[in-house]
C-alpha cells in the first residue's frame, strides 16, 4: 500500500463503483478523502461511514459535473474544509450511446460537459492549489483505444478527448511539480455494467484475459499513482483493461 498520511484526496463520483473504492483505497493508504456525488447522497454516506469505520476522515460533497460551477466548487470546498488538495481523482462521468442517427446535439453537449468540461475546470481549479508532487489522475476508458461495436461513437470521442488533455496539463505542470496520469479502464463490474448484465456474454470475450476486471482493481492503479511509485510518471495513458484494446 502507498503511504499517503498527510495527503488530501478529492475523488469525484466516489459515491459508487470505481469512483467508490478508489475512496476506500486513498483512505487506506492514509488519505483525507473528500468525495463527491450527483444524485446517491445515499450511497456516498455508506462510503463516508466505511471509510470512519477504518478510522480514516471523510468529506461529501454535492456536486454534478453537469454545471461548470459545481466542479469547480467542489476543489475549492475541498481547501476550505480540509485545509489543502494534493491527489484530485477526476472519475465522475456519465455514459451515453446509442445509434448514431439517434444522437442529438443535446446528448453531445451533455457528455462533453460531464466528462470533458468537467475534468479540464476542476483540473484547472485544482491546478491553483496543489502542491509540488501533486497528482491529477483521471479515469478513462479502454474504448478511447478501441471501439469494439457500434453505438459507442459518441462515449469513445469523449474518453478520447481525455488523452490530449492528459498530456497537456502535463506540460503545463510540470514546472510546479505536478504530475497528471489517466487511467483507460476496461471492462469493470459495477451496477452500471454488471458482470451478469445484459451483453454480458459478449462483452466478456473481448479482452485478452476473457473476464470483468473489478473497480479495486483500478483503485490499484491510482494508489500507485498517487503515491510514490508514481513519482516519475506523466502525461501517461495506463491501461487497466485485462487486454481489452490488445
Amino acid at each position: 500500500m502507498s503511504d499517503l498520511t498527510g495527503k488530501v484526496a478529492l475523488v469525484t463520483g466516489g459515491s459508487r463503483g470505481i469512483g467508490a473504492a478508489i475512496a476506500r483505497r486513498l483512505a487506506g493508504d492514509g488519505a483525507t478523502v473528500a468525495l463527491t456525488y450527483a444524485t446517491a447522497a445515499d450511497k456516498a454516506q455508506e462510503v463516508a461511514r466505511q471509510i470512519e469505520a477504518g478510522g480514516g476522515r471523510v468529506l461529501v460533497i454535492k456536486a454534478d459535473n453537469a454545471h461548470p460551477g459545481e466542479a469547480v466548487g467542489a476543489v475549492e470546498r475541498t481547501v476550505s474544509d480540509l485545509g489543502a488538495i494534493d491527489i484530485l481523482v477526476n472519475n465522475a462521468g456519465i455514459y451515453l450511446g446509442g445509434p448514431l442517427a439517434e444522437i442529438s446535439a443535446a446528448d453531445v453537449d451533455r457528455i462533453l460537459a460531464v466528462d470533458v468540461r468537467a475534468v479540464f475546470l476542476a483540473s484547472q481549479a485544482a491546478a491553483r492549489h496543489l502542491p509540488s508532487g501533486g497528482r491529477i489522475i483521471t479515469i478513462g476508458s479502454a474504448l478511447a483505444d478501441r471501439v469494439p461495436a457500434p453505438g459507442m461513437t459518441l462515449y469513445a470521442m469523449a474518453k478520447s478527448a481525455l488523452a490530449g488533455l492528459t498530456k497537456g496539463l502535463a506540460r503545463d505542470l510540470a514546472p510546479a511539480g505536478v504530475l497528471v496520469s489517466l487511467i483507460h479502464s476496461g471492462l469493470i463490474d459495477t451496477d452500471m455494467n454488471p458482470k451478469e448484465g445484459p451483453g454480458a456474454q459478449f462483452l466478456t470475450s473481448i479482452p485478452a484475459l476473457g473476464r470483468y476486471g473489478t473497480a479495486e482493481e483500478v483503485a490499484t492503479a491510482v494508489s500507485f499513482l498517487a503515491g510514490p511509485g508514481g513519482q516519475y510518471v506523466t502525461g501517461a495513458a495506463i491501461s487497466v483493461d485485462g487486454g481489452f484494446a490488445a
